[in-house]
């Protein structure tokens, strides 16, 4: 069992939130009770996660995608409302870290998906460095890029959508989590000949075409569930703490 700070203080030193300009707040964004003995992970902070973890008796519940985003109306109405009543009323604290969690080396959302689809890390780009530059780890590469879209379906069991820029074999992948969109043509300049995210909005197919460069889109929730409970298992070992990962199903 730790206080709240303490455990507060561990997912800081780890992910050093002061680095990062974000979207929203990092660290302790609902103060629930002072000990905490079991922890919940999960991606977003919604009311089925914060019911899972109700259920599963959670001091604390730790997310990427927490309640409070820079710009968004202050009302506490309708889901903000359900969802803090939920965290209040059972006393649990909820941490949220946004890109400090993408941006781990080794346990954070970029890092993990690497791992996960067997591709090995060789140098950062994009801004505050959140993109990740690489190749197999085995060493080998993809023989086209339906051969990487086929593996990537596989590996997260999902469809994904490929737009096909590359003609040729691929060794040299760029990747970022969520909507990472905006990164590609940060990873064409990186020397990419595919990159993978979350997301595609319009210009990014023509971009492929036009760069040369494969574009895939694999989903938001698909691409970034693996740095919550990396984090808060790590950090739950250090403590002495109980952690599960819940999954909720989301499509995105």
């Amino acid at each position: 069992m730790t206080h709240r700070q303490d455990l507060l203080h561990a997912f800081d030193a780890l992910l050093e939130p002061e680095r990062f300009k974000d979207y929203g707040p990092n660290g302790l964004q609902v103060e629930g009770r002072d000990a905490v003995q079991r922890v919940v992970s999960g991606v977003t902070a919604s009311r089925a996660l914060i019911e899972a973890a109700v259920a599963r008796r959670a001091d604390a519940v730790f997310v990427h995608h927490g309640l409070f985003w820079r710009g968004q109306d202050g009302r506490v109405t309708g889901w903000m409302k359900q969802r803090l009543a939920l965290l209040l009323a059972h006393d649990i604290n909820l941490y949220a870290y946004h890109l400090p969690l993408d941006a781990h080396p080794e346990l954070g959302n970029n890092a993990q998906l690497g791992r996960h689809l067997g591709l090995r890390a060789t140098a950062r780009f994009g801004e505050q460095d959140l993109g990740f530059l690489g190749e197999r780890a085995d060493g080998a590469g993809f023989a086209d890029s339906e051969a990487l879209a086929a593996h990537v379906r596989g590996a997260l069991g999902r469809e994904v959508t490929c737009v096909a820029g590359h003609a040729g074999p691929i060794r040299r992948i760029a990747w970022c989590t969520g909507g990472a969109q905006s990164y590609f043509e940060s990873a064409i300049a990186a020397g990419a000949q595919a990159f993978l995210t979350g997301e595609i909005s319009e210009p990014q197919a023509h971009y492929a075409r036009e760069c040369g460069v494969t574009f895939l889109a694999c989903g938001h929730h698909a691409t970034e569930r693996y740095g919550a409970p990396a984090v808060a298992a790590h950090v739950a070992r250090e403590l002495g703490l109980e952690h599960e990962f819940v999954d909720v199903d989301n499509p995105a």
